[in-house]
């Protein structure tokens, strides 16, 4: 099988010849002899493999279609079937916006590690969406209905309006995978409303071309020799702080040059396989060095304990430089997007 390059873009879907075309996790875009685009799911279901036709390019576009798909996926892994599903759902009636709300927080709960997050999504939509229109049916909200709701905290509470809004959004994805609509309105909702003063926060992050300075600029730095290791594993491997701060000894496999992060400690709740490079066997062996090798393999000065969160925030600001620690996993993106044959 030929290795994916790169994912579709919304620029480039008008340009693409006849034939499929690989967006990767078995969704294609399909491009007729006679011009027409489309969009095709393979996927398997109870042991078979289908395809599954998501619509046109015309009524739905390439962020819609990997909705879709993902949804789907996700119904086949289960042992459902998604045709059949889809088939069974349009012809009942549609839920009300607050129960579809409902339904999708309940899909999505077991996905979240952070309980605190699962009670904040229902929660914002509990008290912005729902007392205007969570008591119609799905297919009844208009764009007005969402902007009602968006309105009166769009440039009061810009981040929980946005919040508020990709929500909002999520449910009516939902909606639309089980055919209840075509459309979902929060896509153009933007456009009517003000302009926000402030912009959205990312985590600032380096250029990849500028990495073997960054890192070299650690290494002589006066930080503490387990948070430089620390820093530099992240770095290497893409992971997230908490994953490489509480990473175990166990976890490791010399032999096969991997590391495991057990599901229980995955945003995903999937345990996930990290390949270690030569440089990430050496720091992990030198990290041995300045412990006792059991436990936590970057543990703070107190026994027991993994280091502190704020280590990395900490030798970030010492250094002077304005990146965060989350802002290497977007590095590492560009680098695989730009410079490999992989997709990240």
């Amino acid at each position: 099988m030929a290795r994916l390059t790169k994912r579709l873009t919304d620029k480039g879907l008008r340009r693409r010849p006849p034939g499929l075309h690989p967006d990767g996790d078995g969704l294609y875009f399909q491009v007729s002899s006679g011009g027409g685009k489309s969009w095709i799911l393979r996927t398997m279901i109870r042991g078979k493999r289908r395809d599954i036709g998501l619509g046109g390019l015309s009524t739905v576009s390439l962020a819609e279609a990997r909705s879709l798909a993902e949804t789907y996926r996700k119904i086949a892994r289960k042992g459902g079937d998604p045709i059949a599903e889809r088939d069974k759902v349009q012809a009942d009636p549609p839920p009300t916006f607050e129960a579809a709300a409902r339904m999708v927080h309940q899909d999505h709960s077991p996905t979240w590690r952070n309980p605190k997050h699962s009670a904040q999504w229902i929660n914002t939509l509990s008290e912005y969406a729902f007392p205007v229109f969570g008591a119609k049916f799905v297919d009844q909200v208009t764009s007005t209905d969402i902007m009602n709701a968006l309105g009166p905290i769009w440039t009061k509470k810009e981040e929980t309006a946005r919040r508020v809004r990709q929500r909002i959004g999520t449910v009516m994805d939902w909606v639309k995978a089980r055919g209840f609509r075509s459309d979902n309105l929060v896509e153009g909702i933007k456009k009517g409303l003000p302009k926000q003063k402030s912009k959205p926060n990312h985590h600032a992050a380096l250029p990849y071309s500028g990495i073997p300075a960054f890192i070299s600029k650690v290494r002589k730095g006066d930080s503490e020799a387990s948070t430089k290791l620390a820093l530099e594993f992240l770095i290497l491997t893409a992971a997230r702080t908490t994953e490489v701060l509480e990473a175990h000894w166990d976890e490791i496999n010399f032999d096969k040059a991997a590391w495991t992060i057990p599901a229980g400690r995955m945003k995903t709740n999937r345990a996930h396989a990290v390949p270690l490079s030569r440089r990430c066997l050496e720091i992990i062996k030198e990290a041995k060095t300045l412990s006792d090798g059991k436990g936590y393999i970057f543990p703070s000065r107190q026994a027991g304990k993994p280091l502190s969160n704020g280590v990395f925030l900490m030798l970030l600001r010492r250094m002077k430089v304005s990146v965060t620690a989350h802002g290497f996993r977007s590095t590492f993106r560009d680098w695989a997007a730009e410079q490999t044959n992989f997709s990240a």
